[in-house]
């Protein structure tokens, strides 16, 4: 394939997004790249919770982890990111599914055949005109900018400089980096070359990004050269696409507009015709349902952790919007489907997968309908509290958690003559978006991959912890910030590889140890061991001496925290058996933690377990500590430990060779984790809590052996405590308890009666001094310490006492503690309401001048908003403006 038109049969068609994809493919592959399929979504790499960029599948590569798989190798490479999905459907670029064409050269060629080869596949293959086309590279890569100019023939003033900040790539603080050069479309070339600002994204789109990966920096930030140099490039499928087809965004592409034409069909609407929202949430649909589809595809379920998450958050905003869009009825299942067939010749595995794919969107799409409506029953318990305020958290929860529309919460608020706290909410959102942000993963090449590559180069740790807390060790490589060193002192934060530990690496569900190194003037503190592969990992600070690589050592477990640990280890054995006699012999294992103050364990289950099944399970589990079973440890071959009754942990990968953990007519399962020696050692078991965590998964948390003495003690200090502030034996607080509460609401409710009856005494009190102005008369009045409801009530009654054609404005500040926060509250006659006034939009009014917001029905309306120094001139001109209406 050598030219456009070997793609199409109609030179004037545009490139289908296929058929730029095989182009981009095929182009690489006649130049000797080895074709390499796209990784799945969830990478190997434990950095990361999805694939992110094209480069990640070769991230061990670049480390020199892993053997190349060829000197060159080109990819499509599906990818997710959400760190800005705020933008998505508001910008024309912005997506959380992208597809990323890419070329890499692993040490083989470098910048010249690069730069040549994407201004070939660029201005040859997709045809792009020379005119529209401009270069950045790094203001100090002047090799890469004669090639540009010289080689290519790239007009100077069309080849941009550019800084680090926009064209300098690297992985992070330390570790593999290089300059960058990009090819950028001008949809205005017209507008010459005197001037030009690759900012400005209404002109331009970069759409081929070149890495030059020719250094090393140190942890001194030296550059230090490459013996050999990479190359990672990505052109984005979707950038191309919306270039070659001559439409305005990449949504309007072939690879995502018919998805939004069947959203449109389902409300009879004509997308081109649309108003910006509708636009906005059908192109948010759209996106969205590539992502959500090739997820599920790849194993993802929905649920509140990780991916599982990632999931259901992508789907609830698909069914969100199409809420905002009118659609009442399930759709998604019918928008997968189409995306199945979208994309199934790309990938074939969603074929495969299509009923796993439609029958995920269908459940979480109508439990998330469920959720709406658990949410519309929460706001109407907040509403029945009888505040006069949603607060900005509260109407940020619904809207979070629940899926809830901030303009469906401000509906309904509205609709009660109550207020929504608008900037609270924004300052939640703006919270989450900075947390967001402040987790948004990256490929990480420094530390964590210091370690991994390490490790790969390291002899397996002999672990003796099974009999061993204590152990003579050789340090074997340090590990500061990343960086390899041959010694460590005081104040270092070091990663450490033994040739001995008797520390347990993080494993199956189960932590790692902690404890210490000790020597001659040596000790370092060990706060957490891991794994790589075979090799255990020591994460600790040297509190005092120096460490050197080959010194000897001495390895000590903290006694008291291993303890906690088997105990709750053999715990969640137990559990898991008692689960199955209990509730259904189909109970398997999903997940665990395995911590020094408790147990966490996920298992399948459709319903809750309620009350009595949680009584029986810690019943029996109690009733085999007390019988005193002993626990029997033994290796042997895989297949005939699963002959014998062994279970396996759903998802864990095994060797030949496994580990079977035995209670003796109780429990055998596959484990490598420490566990206690007989039963009776766990003392007593408790569980903590029961709740679920995704969709038929059930979470248990407990306690066991010194964990549970240590809950047990400070439960019990509670009750004591409690019982001496009550002057209560412990058995009597509860009804203690229930007897205040019932106090506290007698005396709230005179309280608020008071209230109500001296608001009405202020108010009616200013009967005096309305202001009468032709055939009406009105009253503007501050009134401070007056609540939302009782000023209503208040403006209501006098109302009533002056006639119907009065207008009555009230504002202050209902409470002294929160001095920003106001109340506005307008009562209109209904000869008022015939001069065209409206009280819910006339207070709206004065609200936003005091930066709030609000309204409600003709007659009666309230607002609120948190610029109380605004609130006098805001008054002054509500007064003035009903002097000009009624004169």
């Amino acid at each position: 394939m050598t030219d456009r038109e070997s793609l199409t049969s109609n030179n004037s068609r545009p490139l289908t997004g296929e058929q730029i994809r095989n182009a981009f493919i095929q182009f690489y592959a006649d130049r000797g790249h080895k074709v390499v399929p796209s990784a799945s979504l969830v990478p190997d790499d434990p950095t990361v919770l999805l694939t992110i960029a094209g480069m990640l599948p070769f991230k061990p590569v670049f480390l020199g982890q892993e053997a190349r798989p060829a000197a060159r190798a080109t990819s499509c490479q599906k990818c997710i990111r959400t760190n800005d999905i705020e933008n998505v459907g508001k910008t024309a670029r912005h997506h959380t599914f992208f597809e990323m064409l890419g070329n890499f050269s692993f040490g083989d060629y470098f910048k010249k055949e690069a730069i040549q080869w994407a201004w070939e596949l660029s201005t040859k293959i997709f045809g792009l005109d020379t005119k529209n086309l401009v270069v950045s590279v790094f203001e100090e890569d002047e090799e890469a900018e004669l090639i540009w100019r010289d080689v290519v023939g790239v007009h100077p003033q069309r080849i941009i400089r550019m800084g680090e900040e926009d064209n300098f790539w690297s992985s992070g603080a330390t570790g593999p980096c290089g300059p960058c050069s990009e090819i950028y479309y001008d949809f205005k070339p017209e507008l010459g070359n005197v001037g030009i600002d690759l900012e400005d994204d209404t002109r331009f789109i970069e759409f081929y990004n070149l890495v030059f990966m020719q250094f090393n920096r140190d942890a001194q930030g030296v550059l230090i050269p490459l013996s050999n140099c990479n190359i990672d490039t990505g052109m984005g499928l979707e950038r191309m696409a919306q270039i070659l087809q001559g439409v305005p965004n990449n949504y309007e592409t072939d690879l995502i507009y018919p998805l939004i034409k069947q959203v449109a069909s389902l409300l009879n609407i004509d997308y081109q015709t649309a108003d910006n929202r509708s636009k906005t949430s059908l192109k948010i649909i759209g996106d969205h349902s590539r992502a959500v589809v090739l997820l599920i595809a790849d194993g993802v379920s929905s649920s509140n952790l990780g991916r599982g998450y990632i999931l259901r958050r992508l789907i609830r905003r698909m069914v969100r919007h199409g809420r905002l869009l009118g659609i009442e009825e399930s759709f998604l299942t019918q928008l997968g489907e189409t995306t199945i067939n979208l994309m199934k010749n790309s990938y074939p595995e969603l074929l495969e997968r299509h009923d796993l794919i439609l029958g995920e969107l269908s459940t979480e799409e109508l439990r998330f309908l469920e959720t709406l409506e658990r949410g519309e029953r929460l706001l109407d318990q907040i509403i029945a509290g009888g505040s006069n305020e949603i607060t900005g958290l509260q109407a940020f929860e619904l809207y979070d958690t629940y899926g809830f529309p901030l303009e469906l919460t401000e509906e309904i608020a509205q609709e009660k003559n109550i207020l929504v706290d608008i900037k609270g909410f924004d300052d939640e959102m703006k919270k989450q978006r900075q947390r967001a942000k402040d987790a948004a993963i990256s490929i990480d090449l420094t530390v964590q991959g210091a370690i991994e590559k390490l490790a790969s180069s390291s002899s397996e740790t002999n672990f003796k912890g099974y009999q061993d807390l204590e152990c003579r060790s050789s340090v074997l490589s340090i590990l500061i910030d990343g960086q390899i060193s041959d010694v460590a002192s005081a104040g270092d934060n070091v990663q450490l590889i033994l040739d001995n530990t008797p520390f347990y690496g993080e494993s199956g569900g189960q932590r790692g140890d902690i404890g210490s190194l000790t020597g001659e003037n040596l000790f370092v503190d060990i706060y957490n061991v891991t794994r790589e592969k075979k090799v255990f990992i020591h994460s600790g600070i040297i509190k005092k001496g120096v460490l050197k690589v080959g010194q000897l050592i001495t390895a000590k477990v903290d006694n008291h925290t291993r303890s906690c640990a088997k105990a709750n280890h053999t715990a969640t054995h137990l559990l898991q058996s008692a689960l199955k006699l209990t509730i259904d012999s189909s109970v398997g294992q999903r997940g665990s933690l395995v911590a020094f103050d408790r147990l966490r364990f996920d298992f399948n289950s459709p319903s809750p377990v309620n009350p009595s099944q949680l009584r029986e399970i810690e019943t029996l589990i109690n009733q085999w500590i007390l019988e005193d079973h002993p626990i029997i440890v033994d290796t042997m071959p895989i297949d005939k430990a699963l002959n014998a009754g062994a279970l396996a942990m759903f998802g864990e990968k095994y060797g030949d060779i496994v580990r079977v953990v035995d209670v003796p007519g109780v429990s055998m399962e596959l484990c490598g984790g420490t566990h206690v020696s007989n039963t009776s050692e766990l003392g007593i078991f408790k569980i903590i809590n029961e709740a679920g965590i995704a969709s038929g998964i059930r979470r248990i948390e407990a306690v066991a052996g010194p964990s549970a003495f240590t809950y047990l003690n400070e439960r019990d200090l509670i009750v004591k405590e409690l019982s001496e502030l009550f002057k209560s034996q412990p058995n009597e607080i509860v009804q203690r308890v229930i007897a205040l509460q019932d106090e506290i609401k007698a005396i709230d409710k005179d309280f608020t009666s008071t209230k109500r009856e001296l608001a009405f005494a202020r108010v009616l009190s200013l009967a005096k001094d309305v202001i009468s102005q032709g055939d009406s008369q009105f009253l503007v009045q501050r009134l401070d310490g007056i609540d939302g409801t009782s000023l209503q009530s208040a403006a209501v009654t006098l109302l009533n006492e002056l006639g119907e054609n009065t207008a009555l404005i009230f504002g202050g500040i209902p409470n002294p503690s929160d001095p920003e926060k106001i109340i506005l509250v307008a009562a209109f006659g209904s000869q008022v309401i015939t001069q065209g006034l409206h009280a819910g939009k006339f207070i709206s009014g004065i609200a936003k001048a005091c930066g709030g917001g609000g309204g409600g029905r003709p007659n009666l309306a309230q607002a609120g908003g948190r610029d109380a120094k605004a609130l006098n001139s805001v008054l002054d001109t509500a007064r003035e403006d009903l002097r000009g209406i009624f004169s």
